[in-house]
């Protein structure tokens, strides 16, 4: 189902404007019915400010008084002929200002513990171009010596999902080049839900499990002097008599 431009603050609008019931509204935006409740209460959206789909020719006066008068109806977007087939536009996400300083920490993290990412794909996480993704391979980008890599899911640039599935799709596709993984490899190539579930390490082997309860308890005790308290008081006294 094809939903309106702005569609939070098109919700906003519809909240504030009309007595459509937030069943109607969470279906015509595509948002969760409690979400327009929060919206209605205050708690969601705010600051936003209201978008109206009338003046923006994405709703009538008349369908809106339909759904008004029956709370069963199903608001429909109007029809725009030249946006038939209308494709979404590719291309890198869109990063806020505030976190692109961060963009070549997170494309170097990648790079260096997931070099079997395409550069396609390590654009599409953080938002980036090829050529910088390839000055960061190369360690041609002019502030290399200062970039130190941090895990892009750390910094909010991408959901650790996207991540996860990201490294699986660059997995299946190694194995079916017949690419011969190390464990290193494989062991990246795990998603955290995989990696949660992997049995312990094993412990110290055989040959040296004598060693792994060893305490010094266990060492052989030496047999200390008895001394007897009488003899430290038993000093020679100054001129006594010799025998």
């Amino acid at each position: 189902m094809a939903l309106p431009i702005m569609a939070k603050a098109t919700a906003v609008w519809l909240v504030d404007n009309t007595t459509l019931t937030f069943k109607q509204i969470s279906d015509f935006c595509g948002l969760h019915e409690l979400e327009v409740n929060g919206i209605a209460d205050g708690e969601v959206a705010q600051g936003i400010k209201g978008f109206d789909p009338i003046a923006n020719n994405q709703l009538t006066r008349e369908e809106i008084k339909k759904g008004e008068d029956k709370p069963i109806h199903k608001l429909e977007l109007m029809y725009y002929a030249a946006a038939e087939g209308e494709q979404k536009r590719r291309g890198p996400r869109y990063t806020p200002l505030s976190k692109r300083q961060d963009r070549p920490a997170a494309i170097l993290w990648l790079v260096k513990f997931h070099p079997e990412l395409t550069n396609g794909q390590v654009s599409k996480l953080v938002g980036t171009t090829k050529p910088t993704i390839m000055a960061l391979r190369d360690r041609t980008h002019w502030n290399i010596a200062n970039i130190q890599p941090i895990d892009p899911v750390a910094l909010g640039l991408c959901k650790q999902l996207e991540l996860d599935a990201a490294v699986q799709k660059a997995a299946k596709k190694k194995e079916k080049e017949g690419g011969v993984m190390s464990e290193e490899e494989r062991m990246k190539l795990l998603s955290t839900e995989q990696s949660l579930h992997m049995p312990e390490e094993p412990k110290v082997p055989g040959a040296l499990s004598a060693f792994e309860n060893f305490t010094l308890s266990d060492e052989p005790k030496k047999e200390e002097p008895i001394i007897d308290a009488d003899s430290l008081f038993n000093l020679p006294k100054d001129g006594s008599e010799k025998e």
